[in-house]
């Protein structure tokens, strides 16, 4: 099947490098699909596991793409935005989904995943669009979304847009607030 043409905004894509024709796609108001065969089909692979559809970031770990990591809540700043409740993460390849945290975040704009721990991974919050709130920034993982740690706040206002790895040295992260 293919994504339904009712659906405006795509927020999220990513590939699978070990998978040259896996890719993964999270769109505003539909989930997170999938296409093996270089996108000539879509499959939902959400639908009905994570109470939301509003996408705004996906990652599937280097080390074991099994595993993915779902931020919710569309990052793109509109009128419109639909509000995101956390992370969702699969261990299976997208056959389960469990809420890994991060409720109050808003909208999550980016989830990045060490390349050699999938246990490790960071995102950024924008937080709440529409007020003030102290869950916004760039948060860590250790223990697969267990618990996260605030690893970068600025105040209340400002949120994480987004958050990157440094190619071949995961242990500098950049970040844009």
């Amino acid at each position: 099947s293919t994504p339904s043409a009712g659906i405006q905004s795509t927020w999220a894509v990513t590939g699978v490098p070990s998978q040259p024709r896996t890719f993964y796609m999270g769109v505003a108001s539909g989930g997170v699909f999938r296409t093996t065969d270089g996108g000539a089909s879509w499959q939902p692979i959400t639908d009905g596991k994570v109470p939301l559809g509003s996408i705004g970031s996906i990652a599937v770990a280097d080390a074991d793409p099994r595993i993915i990591y779902v931020g919710t809540g569309s990052d793109g700043v509109r009128s419109n935005v639909s509000t995101g409740r956390g992370v969702y993460k699969t261990t299976d390849g997208g056959e389960t989904w469990q809420f890994a945290g991060l409720r109050d975040a808003g909208q999550i704009g980016a989830v990045r995943i060490h390349p050699s721990d999938a246990n490790t991974a960071w995102v950024s919050a924008t937080g709440d669009i529409f007020k003030a709130n102290s869950e916004r920034g760039i948060f860590k993982t250790t223990d697969g979304g267990k618990s996260w740690k605030k690893t970068l706040f600025l105040n209340d206002t400002v949120g994480g847009m987004d958050v990157e790895l440094q190619p071949g040295n995961p242990s500098v992260v950049y970040a844009w607030m």
